[in-house]
């Protein structure tokens, strides 16, 4: 994993991310002097749990993975992040260590933006303190939404849930998902063993609900997977 730094390019990420599109170029700027690019390749470790936060990341291309050991040493997925998103923010207001740590599961390029830089942009504008919020709690609104799918709902509603997670209403009939990483990491997301997403699958599969090709899951009648076990 290397930093490096193009001043004029960092700039012109740094003003298409949707925290940051209503600042100036005065702003942008201070931001940017307080920013790195992160490159990471696939499997690397952007901060491990304990770690102590000197700013957060936003992932300017690329995929990465939240989780942490279980004490009996299995993985837990807490989230799977993509192009645009931020991670990291909540805990560095905390001032503690992070609770979970991140892995690349693509090579990715990420910006990692200090937390001296954001505190003064604070102190200055407060629409990046109300954007940011608006930020968290959406976060917070997915934790909880999540918690109520896990206690709430079989592991077949979950995956269901998860599959139909773009569509809402009346979309196409049929579609097509990719899943954005492999089954086991996606699997821990959803609070289950591979084991049991894996004998979930094949029973979708079974009643023709839908037809897995790799990462790729066709799903002829989008209707007919939503109302099955409800």
């Amino acid at each position: 994993m290397h930093s490096h730094q193009h001043g004029m390019n960092i700039e012109a990420l740094l003003a298409h991310v949707p925290l940051f599109n209503e600042l100036d170029a005065g702003e942008i700027a201070r931001l940017a002097r307080g920013t790195r690019e992160v490159a990471a390749a696939r499997g690397d470790i952007l901060f491990h749990k304990g770690d102590t936060p000197s700013g957060f990341h936003l992932i300017v291309y690329g995929q990465v993975k939240l989780a942490f050991t279980s004490p009996q040493g299995g993985e837990k997925v807490v989230d799977i992040l993509g192009q645009g998103q931020t991670f990291g923010e909540a805990v560095m207001f905390m001032d503690r260590p992070f609770m979970v740590y991140a892995q690349a599961l693509a090579d990715s390029l990420l910006l990692h933006i200090s937390k001296t830089a954001i505190i003064e942009e604070l102190n200055s504008d407060p629409k990046l303190g109300r954007k940011m919020i608006a930020g968290l709690s959406m976060r917070l609104h997915h934790l909880i939404t999540d918690v109520e799918s896990y206690s709430l709902h079989s592991g077949r509603q979950r995956i269901i849930g998860y599959l139909l997670r773009e569509q809402l209403g009346d979309a196409e009939k049929a579609i097509t998902v990719t899943l954005p990483t492999n089954k086991g990491v996606i699997a821990s997301r959803l609070n289950l063993t591979q084991e049991h997403f894996s004998r979930i699958l094949h029973e979708l599969s079974e009643k023709g609900l839908i037809v897995v090709e790799g990462r790729r899951i066709h799903i002829p009648d989008v209707e007919k997977l939503r109302v099955y076990d409800h």
